[in-house]
């Protein structure tokens, strides 16, 4: 019974969701008890790797002292080392670094302490901890290991060659051919003894590389199709590449498609980009038909080839994001709008719009924009008359590779700002996504992390007990799911605004609209380029949907 109500407590309160392509990072700006933080994680692609963490203290507090620790899912906070202390900055005031060690891999956090004179304050930070790359041994230190072994093996050939011939003379004794034998035989026993020791690191040496590698992190794969006689998107997940792993304990707990949670409510959230021109946008949540297939209502988008990121997220607050392409032919979804009674019922949180191309080429005349992107000093004028605001110097560089607020207001008709409402659970959404589609990522006010993640995190570290008494029978657990978000989906607004919205702190109220004095995303871009930054509120029950463009470099 307890664990029943633990779980049902976790549906009802994971409710954010992460996900990302080519952005590795994780920011967090949030509370620490009764301090302030930003934080910015940039975690390593080889685990066992070390994390850079960079913490901003806000105010000048003095006397203060931060440090932080790994905390894993599946050990929990009983099973994770202890804390190190941050250094801080001595060129910037009120900025803190240190470097952590990920020893494990799957759903991690950076537990982050402050003390000071206001008391103490705990963060925890998701981190997916998974490798993704390798490294190889620089030539230069390979030569110089090689030579030192070379040295070592020779030196003890001669010792063991030695102990058993010359050490044995008396002083003034004449070395004897019966020594010359006993040395010669010390000798060929020592190479083959050695040998038989190099050849068995050897082989763990590749025994070790092999499983690194069978266990690198595999994105999920799926196939996207469409049926244009009913409008019906689909995508079937292929769980191939997690079979070929095996039934490892870590992996089998991790990325279960049994165990998905809703985020937001939804237990997917998928978005489709027209690929290179990022002309076209759709935020759609599909329905769950089993544990590997989920079917949405297709909007109707503009013929060409798409870009398509789900997002998930697991029980064990592992959230991933499965890419794949979709091509839409010409003439395909007007003829579907024409024909309502073929197409499936929609979800009313999907949305979609048309803006101008990225790179400045040529739309089809038939296929005009509803939104133009701006940029910053250039405002995007809305659906509904108001604007979106890039609160950004015009001609500011933004830099990769350096923490960056993206900072945006929305100006109603009289030029005030807008009352907004909560776009399911959270004052705004947005999504960056860089030309080549190389860089994705799903954000939110609080930062890049999932708060879904943090949240069984939490859970995970309160909960004393083996992980085994942790865990629901999967099936079990995948109904209960289904039910609470079908539930969800027919609540009104308020009462399923208090639920996403439980336990978070929000400028949003959830009784209605609210003055927001500017929407924030903390984000550290990966890497140069052109950018489109696509961002979504909720306005009078309308889901407002724009976009700036970014040059990064």
């Amino acid at each position: 019974m307890k664990k029943s109500i633990l779980f049902l407590s976790l549906l009802f309160t994971a409710v954010t969701g992460y996900g990302h392509v080519g952005s590795p990072g994780v920011t967090f700006e949030g509370d620490a008890g009764p301090y302030k933080l930003l934080v910015n994680i940039t975690p390593p692609d080889v685990i066992p790797g070390t994390a850079l963490v960079t913490v901003y203290l806000e105010g000048a507090d003095k006397n203060i002292n931060i440090s932080a620790r790994p905390v894993y899912w599946l050990s929990g906070a009983d099973g994770s080392p202890k804390a190190d202390v941050a250094v801080p900055s001595a060129t910037e005031s009120g900025r803190y670094e240190l470097k952590l060690w990920l020893m494990t891999t799957g759903t991690s956090s950076v537990q982050v302490t402050v003390n000071g004179a206001r008391g103490k304050g705990i963060a925890v930070i998701p981190v997916m901890a998974v490798s993704t790359g390798k490294r190889n041994m620089p030539p230069g230190l390979g030569w110089a290991l090689l030579a030192m072994a070379v040295f070592l093996l020779i030196l003890m050939v001669t010792i063991i060659g030695s102990s058993v011939s010359d050490s044995l003379l008396n002083p003034g004794e004449k070395f004897t051919t019966k020594l010359r034998r006993r040395q010669i035989s010390g000798v060929v026993t020592a190479i083959v003894v050695l040998g038989l020791i190099l050849w068995g690191g050897r082989s763990w040496w590749n025994s070790a590389a092999d499983e690194y590698t069978r266990y690198l992190y595999r994105p999920l794969q799926a196939t996207t199709t469409l049926d244009a006689s009913n409008g019906t998107l689909r995508l079937t997940i292929d769980t191939a590449s997690l079979r070929k792993i095996g039934n490892a304990k870590r992996m089998d707990l991790t990325r279960k498609m049994n165990y998905i949670v809703p985020d937001h409510g939804k237990l997917m959230h998928l978005f489709l980009v027209r690929s290179g021109e990022l002309n076209a946008f759709a935020h759609l949540h599909p329905r769950r038909l089993d544990s590997l297939t989920f079917i949405a209502a297709m909007p109707d988008l503009p013929a060409g080839r798409y870009w398509v990121y789900a997002d998930i997220t697991r029980l064990s607050g592992f959230a991933e994001t499965i890419v794949d392409t979709l091509d839409i032919p010409e003439h395909t979804f007007h003829l579907v709008s024409n024909r309502p009674e073929l197409k499936i019922s929609s979800n009313k949180d999907d949305s979609y719009f048309v803006t101008n191309p990225l790179n400045g080429g040529n739309m089809p005349a038939s296929t005009r924009p509803s939104v133009l992107c701006g940029s910053s000093g250039i405002e995007a004028k809305l659906p509904d008359g108001s604007s979106a605001v890039w609160l950004q110097t015009a001609g500011q560089t933004i830099r990769s590779g350096e923490l960056t607020m993206l900072r945006f207001e929305i100006l109603d008709k009289n030029r005030k700002r807008a009352k907004l409402e909560p776009y399911l659970g959270m004052a705004a959404h947005a999504v960056i996504l860089k030309d080549d589609g190389s860089v994705y990522i799903h954000l939110h006010p609080a930062g890049s992390y999932s708060m879904g993640s943090q949240k069984a995190l939490l859970d995970r570290i309160a909960f004393h007990q083996p992980l085994n008494e942790y865990l629901p029978n999967p099936s079990v657990f995948a109904d209960s799911v289904n039910h609470l978000v079908n539930r969800l989906d027919t609540m009104d607004e308020k009462d399923r605004n208090e639920i996403l919205m439980a336990g978070m702190e929000h400028p949003v109220e959830t009784t209605g609209a609210h003055d927001m004095q500017e929407i924030s995303f903390p984000y550290t871009f990966p890497q140069p380029g052109k950018y489109r930054i696509f961002i979504q509120t909720k306005r009078e029950g309308q889901i407002l949907n724009t976009a700036f463009d970014a040059d990064i470099k």
